[in-house]
């Protein structure tokens, strides 16, 4: 993938939820970035392939963005010229700027249900865990039980 095409990805997953002053911030900081390190002597595929999917890159900048404001952020420096963002200050220029937001409100269900899902896996492995202890240690127990019943019953009548 190419910068420019990076660049492109990048800005169109963000212009779904972020304001367009948000968006170019961004992109101008990946491309920045990018530039950076091609002049540093890096090569512009393998810089590319470092940062990954800029869907994702989009996902956890609009997700940052939606946290209360002033919270998180990035910062960058490069040849003493900082680059950088809060979150927050983003996603309050969206709210504020009356970008194109949908359905923001209640995204996080799937996560209460990975949880309660999680929570079931781990008490459904502690049960077998501790059925197999049971299944394991019954078969010599018991008997061992029964025995000492015994010899308890018989040692009381002398």
């Amino acid at each position: 993938m190419t910068k420019s095409e990076f660049l492109d990805k990048l800005q169109e997953a963000l212009g779904n939820d972020l304001n367009g002053a948000a968006v170019r911030e961004n992109v101008d900081y990946y491309s920045q970035y990018i530039r950076g390190e091609v002049d540093g002597g890096r090569s512009e595929e393998e810089v590319i392939g470092e940062l990954g999917d800029p869907w994702v890159i989009a996902r956890t900048i609009i997700d940052a963005a939606e946290g209360a404001p002033g919270v998180g952020g990035y910062a960058y420096e490069q040849g003493g010229q900082a680059y950088g963002q809060t979150y927050g200050q983003a996603g309050q220029q969206g709210r504020t700027a009356g970008t194109n937001r949908i359905g923001t409100s209640g995204r996080g269900w799937w996560k209460l249900v990975l949880l309660l899902l999680g929570v079931i896996g781990v008490l459904l492995a502690v049960v077998a865990v501790v059925g197999g202890i049971i299944s394991l240690v019954a078969p010599i127990l018991v008997p061992v039980l029964i025995v000492a019943v015994i010899v308890r019953a018989f040692g009381r009548r002398r």
